[in-house]
């Protein structure tokens, strides 16, 4: 994966939009909980092959960024992105690495299901 190029992710983004895509998105204790400590429990979200269509998706915001992707009812976010890769399958793969390295966000965007 690479550091993200704003304008490459967006057209990418862009590209996906008004299609019924495939989305999967998650989240690790490193992204939404890292000011939990060991009297609260972590937290986590994931969902995988969710087909939506969005009218609208936008990356903004300095690294690490956030990624909104605008449907009738409301958005999708992902915050915390830091590294993409466009896969040999056309996928949009965004994460969000924290500062060991580790993963704490991801959204991949694709026009097929993820296996």
């Amino acid at each position: 994966m690479e550091i993200v190029n704003t304008k490459h992710v967006q057209e990418v983004i862009t590209s996906f939009a008004n299609k019924d895509v495939y989305i999967h998105l998650e989240t690790t204790n490193g992204s939404y909980a890292t000011h939990f400590n060991e009297n609260f429990l972590n937290a986590g979200a994931f969902m995988r092959n969710i087909v939506l269509n969005f009218e609208l998706g936008k990356i903004v915001g300095d690294s690490p960024h956030r990624v909104g992707l605008k449907l009738p009812a409301g958005w999708v976010y992902a915050q915390g992105i830091t590294h993409y890769e466009v896969d040999d399958l056309g996928r949009l793969l965004l994460a969000g690495l924290d500062h060991e390295g580790k993963l704490a966000v991801a959204l991949h965007i694709s026009e097929t299901p993820f296996t």
